[in-house]
């Protein structure tokens, strides 16, 4: 970035003026035209269910010959300029030819994000009203506190409907993935520590 740049932000940011950051250790998006910082690292359970999902999606069969499944750190340019870094997202087969070499020019056919425990509004509010105005179909939330997985489908007046709430021991059954069943208890299980049975206290006699 030039100094000039650095010291005059412009008023509203576009793809070239955000790939133009220096690489400062930071992650950035730019939310209609302005320029905002992600939140911390996410907790290595975020990245758990990041991962488990990702797994889900690319190894059910149907899914993987239907289109394409990125995961995170992923530039996607919406339609009005907005940035987003989405979790996770699915690209239809038949629109593929978005998915460029630095970034995907479009609204994918489903994003999933994985809430921050600092900023939860950031993708229930925020990014839920960006993602609708921007025609993503399928928009997923994972609340890792309350272990609850949401839904979302657009609707003929471009708001989000939501299709789905699912907790404990719900099975989540995707209309847009036929076959695919994500398990919550399996979705939310805590990490399996090696010995972690042996050093459990015995039970009382």
């Amino acid at each position: 970035m030039s100094a000039e740049r650095a010291k005059r932000p412009p008023q509203r940011w576009t793809y070239d003026d955000y790939a133009a950051l220096p690489d400062d250790g930071r992650r950035y998006e730019v939310l209609q035209g302005e320029l905002t910082e992600m939140t911390p690292a996410p907790t290595t359970f975020h990245q758990m269910l990041q991962g488990r999902l990702h797994v889900l999606l690319l190894t059910h069969g149907p899914t993987a010959a239907a289109g394409q499944v990125l995961l995170a750190p992923c530039d996607v340019v919406l339609g009005d300029g907005s940035v987003v870094q989405p979790d996770l997202l699915f690209v239809a087969a038949e629109r593929i030819g978005m998915i460029g070499e630095r970034y995907v020019d479009g609204a994918p056919d489903l994003v999933v994000e994985v809430l921050s425990a600092s900023d939860p509004s950031r993708d229930r509010v925020r990014k839920l009203a960006l993602y609708a105005a921007n025609g993503v179909r399928h928009y997923w939330i994972v609340d890792p506190d309350s272990r609850e997985l949401e839904a979302y489908e657009l609707g003929g007046d471009g708001r989000y409907v939501r299709t789905a709430s699912c907790a404990d021991d719900d099975e989540f059954r995707p209309p847009r993935f036929p076959g695919l069943t994500i398990r919550l208890k399996e979705l939310f299980a805590p990490l399996a520590r090696p010995g972690a049975a042996e050093a459990s206290p015995e039970p009382p006699q």
